[in-house]
C-alpha cells in the first residue's frame, strides 16, 4: 500500500509551506524515516539534493516552474536537521547551440533563495555525468545522500500531464535531451525512458508543488490554475495517478505512464493507494482545462481509427506576429524541422515532441488541427 499525503496550502509563505509539508512527512513516519538511514553511510552532514521542475528561464507566478519558495522551506527544514542542502536540475532546449540552465536558475529565484538560505547550487549541465546503462545521468544524483523530487502540477501539450515521474527527465544534461526525444518521438517510448531514468536512479521523496498548477497548454504556454495543495509520497507513480485523478484526466489519457506501470515504478491501482492528510479521498478540481490533445487517439491505432486520428491530429506552428525570432526554437529542435529565418515548420521531419512549443519564452508556437477542414469547423464553433 502506497501512502499519498495531501494537504493544503493556498500561498506561498514559507511558514505555510513548512507546516504543510511537515505535518504530511508525519504521517510518512517523520523526517527521521527519510534521513537515519543515509546517516549510516554519510561521513559528514548529509547532503541533501532537492531535484525541482526548471523547465526553461521562467519567473516564479508563471505557474512553469517549481516555486522558489517550496524550496526555502525545504532548505529551513532539512537544514534545521542538520544537512546540507542542493539545488540541482538542468532546462530543457538551447540558446544559440548552449543549454539555458544558468540563466534560468537566476530568473527562476533559486540563486537568490540559495544564497539567501545557505543552500548550494547545482547546475547539471556543468556537475558531470554518470553513465548507467547507455544513459549520462548528472552526477548530483549520485553524489547526494538523499534526493528529494520536487516537480511542478502542471499539464503536458506531448505528454498530457508532467509530474513527479516526468521530472526526473531533467537529471539529463544539457542537449542530451534533444537526443532522446530524437530516438522516442511518441508518448509510449519516451515514458520508457524516463522509466529507465528512475531505474538508474534512487529518489527517496517526492513532494509536489501544486500550490497553483498549470493547465490547458502546458508545460509553459498554459493558464496558472489556483489548486491550494501539496502532494508527498515515497511512490513517485502512485503521487501522479493522484495527481492526474484531481485534475479529471484517466490514467489512459498519459500513455507517458505505461512504462512506469509496466516496470512497477509504484502503484497504480486505486484500491492499493492510500490517501492521508487534510484529505481521505481523492478530490476533483472544477473546470480544469486539459492540453488540446488529451484524449486524442494515437496514430498507432488502424482503420478507421487511425482515419479519425489523422484528422483530429494536434501540431505545432509559429505565429509570426508573436514570434521575437530569438531562435530558441530552432536550436532546441532535435531533428532541425525549423528554419531558421522564415520558422516555417517541415511536418515531414517534424517528430511532434513538442519541444518548440514547451521551450518558447514567447508562447509563439500554437497548437493547432493539421487539417485545414477541421481547423475552419473548430473555429467556427469557437473551440
Amino acid at each position: 500500500m502506497s501512502k499519498v499525503i495531501i494537504k493544503e496550502c493556498s500561498k506561498y509563505e514559507v511558514k505555510r509551506i513548512i507546516d504543510a509539508i511537515n505535518q504530511g512527512m508525519d504521517l510518512l513516519g517523520g523526517w527521521d524515516l527519510l534521513l537515519k538511514p543515509a546517516l549510516k553511510t554519510s561521513s559528514g552532514p548529509l547532503k541533501v539534493l532537492l531535484k525541482p521542475n526548471l523547465i526553461s528561464p521562467r519567473s516564479p507566478d508563471s505557474a512553469a516552474i517549481t516555486h522558489p519558495e517550496i524550496l526555502r522551506a525545504l532548505i529551513r527544514i532539512l537544514k534545521e536537521r542538520g544537512c546540507e542542502v542542493w539545488i540541482g536540475d538542468s532546462t530543457g532546449g538551447a540558446i544559440a547551440g548552449s543549454a539555458p540552465t544558468a540563466r534560468a536558475l537566476k530568473v527562476s529565484g533559486y540563486e537568490g533563495v540559495a544564497a539567501e538560505e545557505g543552500a548550494l547550487i547545482k547546475n547539471f549541465d556543468r556537475e558531470g555525468v554518470v553513465e548507467v546503462n547507455k544513459m549520462f545521468i548528472a552526477k548530483p544524483m549520485f553524489d547526494a545522500d538523499v534526493v528529494i523530487n520536487v516537480p511542478k502540477l502542471k499539464t503536458h501539450s506531448m505528454t498530457m500531464y508532467t509530474g513527479a515521474v516526468k521530472n526526473l527527465y531533467g537529471c539529463i544534461p544539457g542537449l542530451k535531451k534533444a537526443e532522446y526525444h530524437k530516438a522516442a518521438p511518441n508518448p509510449l517510448d519516451f515514458g520508457k525512458v524516463i522509466a529507465q531514468i528512475h531505474l538508474a536512479t534512487r529518489v527517496n521523496l517526492h513532494i509536489m508543488d501544486g500550490i497553483v498548477a498549470m493547465e490547458g497548454e502546458g508545460p509553459t504556454g498554459g493558464d496558472p490554475y489556483p489548486t491550494g495543495k501539496i502532494l508527498i509520497s515515497q511512490d513517485p507513480l502512485a503521487l501522479d495517478v493522484t495527481a492526474i485523478q484531481m485534475i479529471g484526466m484517466p490514467l489512459a489519457h498519459v500513455p507517458m505512464l505505461a512504462a512506469s506501470v509496466e516496470n512497477r515504478l509504484g502503484e497504480w491501482r486505486k484500491e492499493a493507494i492510500e490517501i492521508l492528510g487534510d484529505y481521505k479521498e481523492i478530490l476533483i478540481f472544477n473546470n480544469f482545462k486539459k492540453p488540446p490533445t488529451c484524449g486524442s487517439l494515437r496514430s498507432q491505432s488502424f482503420g478507421i481509427i487511425a482515419m479519425v486520428a489523422a484528422l483530429l491530429k494536434t501540431i505545432p506552428h509559429i505565429d509570426l506576429k508573436v514570434c521575437k525570432h530569438c531562435n530558441i526554437c530552432v536550436d532546441s529542435c532535435p531533428v532541425g524541422a525549423i528554419h531558421r529565418k522564415t520558422k516555417q515548420i517541415d511536418y515531414n521531419r517534424c517528430i511532434e515532441c513538442m519541444c518548440c512549443h514547451e521551450l518558447c519564452p514567447h508562447q509563439a508556437v500554437k497548437l493547432r488541427k493539421s487539417n485545414p477542414a477541421i481547423r475552419f469547423v473548430t473555429k467556427l464553433i469557437g473551440k
